[in-house]
């Protein structure tokens, strides 16, 4: 999809739709009420009907009959005046493109951008829209077999842009275009089967990245894992079929500054191991490498977009399965480093292949550790589907991490990283344990990888209730979200801009 940004007035925009907003028991102003005007009076008549409500992401959608120099109008509702923010403006956006793609929209423009609440920055209302219109157009369905290839938007134009503006919203919208982009790359790598996913085509997957987008890119085999003494990841991995991978993709951006390391989680497939879990659902394992997707996806952007910042992605890739090779419950293992870990449960593997690539970060130079996981049903439990729970160690990298989750539309909520939580992480035989029980289970997961960072500065994000969507939504289909994509290519470019 090409997107443009141009100060052409919506009112003269030839494409097959037009898409604006309405706020819920308002009659159209600034923007809208001049599209209104040239409608004579028709949106205003809906609303005083009933017919156009306003309520969050409505749509109904007009033919203009050559009044507007759009063939179509899409009225897409941006909920309660008081209430409206960039969320809801990314959440109408989708909406609204998904409908017009699904009526065969080809040539959209789009308003909304200039119906942001006040306050909020041009360029990044323009940004908010552009990629709400690339996670509503994501279809998903990536095993289907059909015949004809659905008909797809072909262009997207951010109008009315005032001059002084234009430099910053372009700059804006070509990230969002390739953040958009990146995210639903993400998505697809989690939809995709675990049979296809597996840790050999995640790495493959690296591979291709690293062309398209001019990364460095390293692939470690078992033997190679073994030989650097990453013992917590290949004892996950001892119960596969599937041998571990150990990604590593580098992008050099700069020289001197800060060296951030993005760190995913990478499990194609979580059985539980000899902690099976229960079969309800357990189909939906493949996405326990949403994590390790979501860094894969964003070092790709991060290339494209040529960061000026010291960027690497580490995914520790492996499955973890049940066999007659696997780990036990009572095993204790020794990571990276030496530290030993006594498994009491060998579904909290996840913590596991973090701690041993967190302190590969570290060996290799990084000062700030991003780490990405689906880690916790625990966090589920807190915080449902609509947020990722965030623990660090460091008050300003935490902050810069909400930040760009603010930015780009990702909710996140910061949990407490108390020291007395920690005692819930004691061995009578080993340093630590994998597993501190049912109380604050998300943050004692979080505790568990913090043993592994050192003095770094440090941010883990827990992605277990945003990775995926239960059900079909106005603005996203059903499936991978691509969480903590864009929040990480945000990240990486507010970092490059003097954060440290």
């Amino acid at each position: 999809m090409e997107v443009r940004v141009t100060s052409e007035s919506a009112l003269e925009y030839a494409g097959d739709a037009l898409i604006l907003g309405v706020a819920e028991g308002a009659a159209p102003t600034g923007v809208a009420a001049e599209v209104d005007r040239r409608l004579d009076g028709l949106v205003g008549r809906l609303i005083e009907s009933g017919e156009i409500r306003g309520k969050q992401s409505e749509v109904t959608v007009l033919h203009t009959e050559g009044r507007l120099a759009a063939s179509r109008l899409a009225v897409v509702g941006l909920g309660r005046p008081a209430e409206i923010d960039l969320f809801g403006l990314r959440r109408a956006m989708g909406t609204a493109a998904r409908a017009l793609r699904d009526r065969g929209a080809h040539r959209v423009g789009t308003l909304l951008h200039r119906q942001a609440p006040p306050g909020a920055r041009p360029d990044r209302a323009a940004r908010a829209v552009v990629e709400a219109a690339y996670v509503g157009l994501y279809r998903g369905g990536e095993c289907k077999s059909t015949e004809e290839s659905p008909a797809e938007m072909k262009e997207l134009c951010v109008l009315g842009v005032p001059d002084e503006e234009i430099e910053a919203a372009t700059a804006a919208v070509r990230s969002a275009a390739i953040a958009g982009e990146a995210t639903n790359y993400a998505r697809r790598l989690v939809n995709l089967p675990p049979n296809e996913v597996t840790p050999s085509r995640l790495a493959e997957e690296a591979l291709e990245a690293g062309q398209r987008a001019g990364l460095e890119v390293e692939v470690l085999k078992p033997d190679q894992i073994e030989s650097l003494g990453l013992g917590a990841l290949l004892a996950v991995a001892r119960g596969s079929e599937e041998p571990a991978r150990l990604i590593v993709l580098r992008h050099r951006g700069a020289e001197g500054g800060p060296s951030i390391a993005f760190i995913g989680k990478g499990l194609t497939f979580d059985s539980g191991g000899l902690s099976i879990k229960p079969s309800e659902k357990m189909e939906t394992m493949k996405l326990d490498m949403a994590g390790g997707a979501a860094v894969l996806a964003a070092m790709r952007a991060i290339g494209e977009l040529e960061i000026g910042l010291d960027v690497m992605g580490i995914i520790p890739a492996t499955e973890n399965m049940p066999s007659g090779r696997a780990y036990r419950p009572g095993d204790v293992v020794t990571a990276l480093g030496g530290k030993t870990i006594e498994i009491v449960s060998t579904d909290a593997e996840g913590r596991l292949i973090l701690a041993d690539a967190l302190s590969y970060a570290r060996q290799l130079g990084a000062t700030h550790l991003i780490d990405v996981a689906t880690l916790t049903g625990a966090c589920i439990i807190a915080l449902g589907h609509v947020a990722a729970g965030v623990m660090g160690n460091d008050g300003a990298l935490v902050e810069a991490v909400l930040d760009a989750g603010e930015i780009v539309g990702e909710r996140m909520w910061r949990l407490p990283l108390f020291p007395e939580y920690r005692g819930q992480l004691d061995s009578k035989i080993a340093d630590i344990k994998n597993v501190g029980g049912r109380d604050a289970g998300t943050i004692t997961g979080g505790w568990f990888l913090r043993e592994f960072v050192g003095d770094n500065a440090w941010v883990h994000l827990d992605i277990a209730g945003t990775a995926w969507s239960e059900k079909d939504e106005p603005h996203q289909v059903e499936g991978g979200t691509g969480a903590s994509t864009r929040t990480l290519i945000a990240l990486a470019e507010r970092m490059a801009g003097g954060m440290t």
